[in-house]
């Protein structure tokens, strides 16, 4: 009988030790919505283009912070109808804002502002970002954080005219020493940020009531490296 127990107690142990190791080694990747909001909401036309402004929430589903990742990577879709104009528009260049930060930029460069909610380790912390314009291809979110120790950088994103269902494509990677923060992965679960200003972004027309967009939003699993990722569409409404 005796031995029983101890094969049993061994069997059991072995059992979780597998179930464990199993879960370590899956990643769970959450899911994110995003909802944009285009104001004013009535199109303008290619002869009368109509600038607006843009506000984009992204929610990633909380998996606590020992299991949250990291976003690395956005892929942002924009409608047909909409009007990109960094290259008619003042901008600032990369190597002044790594010199001196949007306040070293034209003042019409500056385009909106953001802020978030991510995990460092067992806090929240929330990043702060001015959306600045960098021209014909380019914008930045100039991001600082202070906790767990500040850090401030320029995210770069790049803008291409696409065709079919959308006209341009926004993608943009998170710098390294924005993903970690001495030591500490910071993990995102919301991010809300408006831009617009001027004739920077707008709109040209208005299709069966929507403009729609489409969102990729890529992962990496701090304790694994495992990657992944989770996409959304939605769309913001508009009338002619």
């Amino acid at each position: 009988m005796k031995k029983l127990l101890v094969a049993g107690l061994t069997g059991l142990i072995a059992a979780a030790g597998a179930a464990v190791a199993l879960a370590q080694s899956t990643s769970t990747w959450p899911s994110v919505t995003v909802t944009p909001t285009i104001s004013p909401d009535k199109a303008g036309t290619v002869k009368h283009p109509k600038g607006v402004k843009l506000k984009t929430v992204f929610h990633w589903a909380e998996l606590g912070s020992a299991s949250q990742p990291i976003v690395t990577n956005f892929f942002y879709q924009f409608p047909k109808g909409s009007l990109y104009n960094g290259a008619h528009t003042t901008k600032c260049s990369v190597s002044t804002l790594d010199r001196s930060g949007p306040a070293g930029c034209p003042k019409a460069s500056i385009m909106g502002t953001g802020t978030g909610t991510a995990y460092a380790d067992q806090t929240l912390t929330h990043p702060a970002i001015t959306v600045v314009n960098g021209g014909a291809t380019t914008v930045f979110f100039y991001t600082v954080l202070n906790n767990p120790a500040r850090v401030q950088e320029p995210v770069i994103g790049h803008i291409k005219r696409t065709s079919g269902k959308f006209a341009y494509s926004l993608s943009v990677t998170v710098p390294t020493n924005l993903r970690i923060v001495a030591g500490v992965p910071i993990e995102l679960t919301s991010l809300s940020v408006t831009a617009g200003k001027g004739s920077w972004l707008e709109t040209t027309s208005c299709n069966g009531g929507h403009w729609p967009f489409s969102v990729t939003t890529s992962y990496e699993n701090p304790n694994t490296n495992a990657t992944g990722s989770a996409s959304f569409s939605s769309s913001a409404r508009c009338h002619k």
